[in-house]
């Protein structure tokens, strides 16, 4: 993908951009996660994290070579995006996992949308083979959003996960990103 590129969000029809995270957005990315982590089962943590976090976080992937990225109104960041490692197996190397979260009054307006379409399309310059999205099976917009750019469900696991004091259902995702019929690395 591109370093940047514009979308219209499908409510405000405001011109937005997804871009390449910088430290600049951290506290702002900490703000949705930490959101996420409170008040939703989209992340399965209990703690709020600090900037500290965000930063090491952050450098870790950049270390890695795993893209973030932001959806960006002017300086705010609407919703933020990465995929990493899926397992940590080498056998894996072609499998990823993604993570979209977005701000929560930019929810359903095309946000999330865009950073995932900006996540798939850089999985498959990277040459990943795989991508996977493991979903609370309450989160039935996350969902609906990974199935819309083709994402099918390939498993489902009851009560692995706790939160809110009651028990989790997860749901796994999957998109193959590419036709080859051998792996190449």
């Amino acid at each position: 993908m591109p370093r940047e590129t514009g979308f219209k969000s499908e409510r405000t029809m405001t011109d937005s951009t997804i871009r390449m995270a910088e430290p600049v957005d951290l506290p702002q990315i900490m703000a949705i996660y930490n959101h996420a982590v409170r008040e939703t089962t989209a992340i399965w943590n209990d703690t709020q994290v600090d900037l500290d976090n965000r930063e090491r976080w952050y450098a870790d992937r950049m270390g890695r070579g795993f893209p973030v990225f932001v959806a960006v109104l002017g300086k705010q960041v609407l919703g933020y995006a990465s995929y990493g490692d899926w397992r940590a197996f080498d056998g894996y190397r072609g499998t990823v996992e993604n993570s979209v979260y977005v701000a929560p009054d930019m929810q359903g307006r095309g946000v999330g949308k865009a950073l995932l379409q900006a996540l798939v399309d850089d999985a498959r310059e990277q040459g990943k083979h795989v991508m996977v999205a493991g979903i609370e099976a309450g989160n039935i917009g996350s969902i609906r959003l990974h199935e819309k750019l083709g994402f099918v469900e390939v498993a489902r696991m009851e009560q692995v996960g706790q939160k809110f004091g009651r028990w989790l259902d997860l749901v796994f995702l999957q998109l193959r990103l590419d036709e080859r019929p051998e792996p190449t690395a």
